[in-house]
């Protein structure tokens, strides 16, 4: 489990590095962040999870990830 959870991590912080490229890249990155952010939950409370009875709280925890990756994010700086 702990291997499972290091490589859920590990992918997590990749797929923050490359958001925060991407959005280096835009015009505004702050907008494209936040409107990226909102597709993503819209995609989790959409998906289906399939062999749960109660999938309510694996979409929550999903969500919650979410919302912390885009929290560790901050905004460019000025230089």
């Amino acid at each position: 489990m702990d291997e499972l959870n290091g490589r859920m991590m590990a992918c997590q912080i990749l797929v923050t590095g490359l958001i925060a490229h991407v959005a280096n890249e835009q015009r505004d990155p702050l907008r494209f962040l936040t409107d990226f952010r909102d597709e993503i939950k819209a995609v989790v409370n959409g998906v289906n999870i399939a062999g749960l009875e109660n999938s309510d709280r694996v979409r929550q925890v999903a969500q919650l990830t979410i919302d912390e990756l885009f929290s560790l994010m901050k905004p460019p700086s000025a230089e």
